[in-house]
């Protein structure tokens, strides 16, 4: 049994509307042209694909793209948006569920590795995916940096966003290294707050290429963005790519 936590309906429902920046054409274009360059001529397998966000455009992109997602509410969104012929999705967790077949790409995006709130899953998650990539092939992971170097002593909680229509903030535990996302969102015009809190736990770089080796992949490149920034220590987020031997 997987320690993520399960995305509901209304969540599901929700996502692609309140997720605009991470939709945008902008975002979006290096994202699929970033993983398209890594897939080839080859099949993608995206783990915890959700609403098809990046899935579905990769797929348009003329990659061969199947799914792995732990929700069925947000894989009936992405239903919605192509048929399972063109798009398939396994129901089951990112880090025991196999499908047929092998890939040159598997990839993780937007934070979702951080779903799995133990080391231990992390580690077979990259074990899963290493098990997926024919020799040769990369598996890609979107990952935020820890945002420690906000907390000075006695102070437990980092805002990440404060805007008009969205207030949220991360609150940390450095001994367990689980962060909670805490959103309070306003829905309509009546000046109510929607509140809603998401666990994760967070991992070092470092930590990620060690489970990396311990799954039998190599660190390839290391990134800031999709568009291929260098990676430096003011870096809120990397994108890291590792191979599996020939």
């Amino acid at each position: 049994m997987t320690s993520s936590e399960m995305w509901g309906r209304d969540a599901a429902e929700r996502y692609d509307a309140e997720e605009t920046e991470m939709t945008s054409a902008s975002v979006l274009g290096a994202t699929v042209g970033f993983l398209a360059e890594l897939a080839g001529d080859g099949r993608a397998l995206e783990f915890a694909i959700g609403t098809g966000r990046v899935g579905v455009p990769l797929r348009e992109r003329g990659v061969p793209v199947t799914g792995i997602e732990l929700s069925e509410h947000m894989a009936a969104v992405l239903r919605r948006k192509v048929d399972e012929d063109t798009l398939p999705v396994v129901i089951g967790d990112m880090a025991t569920t196999v499908v047929p077949g092998e890939f040159s790409l598997v990839y993780l995006v937007y934070n979702t590795v951080s779903n799995l709130l133990t080391q231990d899953e992390q580690v077979e998650c990259f074990r899963n995916a290493a098990r997926h990539l024919r020799p040769g092939g990369r598996f890609v992971v979107e990952l935020g940096v820890p945002p420690l170097r906000f907390l000075p002593p006695g102070q437990v909680a980092v805002p990440f966003d404060v805007s008009e229509r969205h207030l949220g903030f991360d609150t940390i535990d450095p001994v367990e290294q689980i962060l909670v996302s805490h959103h309070f969102t306003r829905d309509g015009e009546d000046g109510r707050y929607r509140r809603g809190a998401s666990r994760h736990r967070y991992a070092w770089p470092a930590e990620l290429d060690l489970m990396a080796r311990i799954a039998g992949l190599e660190r390839e490149r290391r990134v800031a963005d999709w568009d291929g920034a260098p990676f430096t220590q003011d870096s809120p987020k990397h994108i890291s790519v590792w191979r599996k031997s020939a």
